[in-house]
C-alpha cells in the first residue's frame, strides 16, 4: 500500500496558501488544481528521495510555493522577463529533488524521521515469534544499506517496492523512458545486493 502524503507522521497535509484567493488571483485556481494533480506525486519523489515522510512533506510544499511565486512573477512584468513553465510537473518534480538534495546536506535536515516501515517484507499468514524476530533484523539491515546508497538509488527502489509504483509512473515522473527505469533500478539493486552480501544478508527487494 503507498503511503498517503496527507497523513504523515501524525500530521496532516495542508495545501500551501499563496495568500491569495481566487477573486482577487484568477490563477488561484489554476494552482489548487495543479496542486491536485501533482502534489503526490512530488511528494513520492522527495520521500523516494530522502525516505523520510515530515521532509517529503517541507519539501513538497517548499516547491508548490515556489511555483507560485513563479507564476505571480509571469503576471508582473515589472519584476523582470520571467519564462513561462511549459511543463509545470517536471519543473516541480527538478526543484524539489533538488530541494531534498539541499536539505540532506544541511545542518537543519531532522535525524531519526526515516520511515519504519521502510522495505518490510510481505509474507502470508502469521509467523512465529522467532522467525518475525528474524525477519525484522533483515529488514532492517536492508534499510540501512538502502540509506548508504546513492540518492538516486535510493529514490528507484523506494518507488518501486516502498511506494508501490510501477515502471510506467516512475517513468512520467522522473521524465524519463520506462527502458531507462528498468535500467536504473537494476543497477541499483545490484549495488543493493552487494553491500548487502558483505553482511551476509541475501534477501534483497
Amino acid at each position: 500500500m503507498k503511503p498517503d502524503p496527507r497523513t504523515t507522521a501524525g500530521r496532516t497535509q495542508e495545501k500551501p496558501d499563496p495568500g491569495s484567493p481566487s477573486s482577487l488571483n484568477p490563477r488561484r485556481d489554476e494552482f489548487d488544481a495543479l496542486y491536485a494533480r501533482h502534489s503526490r506525486e512530488v511528494w513520492a519523489v522527495v520521500y523516494g528521495r530522502s525516505m523520510d515522510r515530515d521532509l517529503a512533506l517541507d519539501v513538497t510544499q517548499e516547491a508548490f510555493l515556489r511555483f507560485w511565486r513563479h507564476m505571480e512573477n509571469q503576471d508582473h512584468p515589472e519584476n523582470g522577463t520571467v519564462e513561462e513553465i511549459q511543463n509545470p510537473r517536471a519543473w516541480l518534480v527538478r526543484v524539489a529533488r533538488n530541494l531534498a538534495d539541499d536539505y540532506a546536506k544541511s545542518a537543519f535536515r531532522r535525524n531519526g524521521t526515516q520511515d519504519p516501515e521502510y522495505l518490510n517484507g510481505v509474507g502470508a499468514g502469521e509467523q512465529q515469534p522467532l522467525e518475525q524476530m528474524a525477519r525484522d533484523e533483515a529488514d532492517a539491515q536492508i534499510r540501512a544499506v538502502v540509506e548508504e546508497l546513492p540518492p538516486a538509488d535510493r529514490e528507484i527502489i523506494s518507488l518501486r517496492y516502498t511506494l508501490d509504483y510501477d515502471a510506467p509512473a516512475i517513468a512520467e515522473m522522473l521524465g524519463i523512458n520506462v527502458t531507462a527505469v528498468y535500467m536504473r533500478l537494476s543497477r541499483a539493486r545490484q549495488r543493493l545486493a552487494e553491500k548487502l552480501a558483505v553482511l551476509g544478508v541475501d534477501q534483497v527487494p
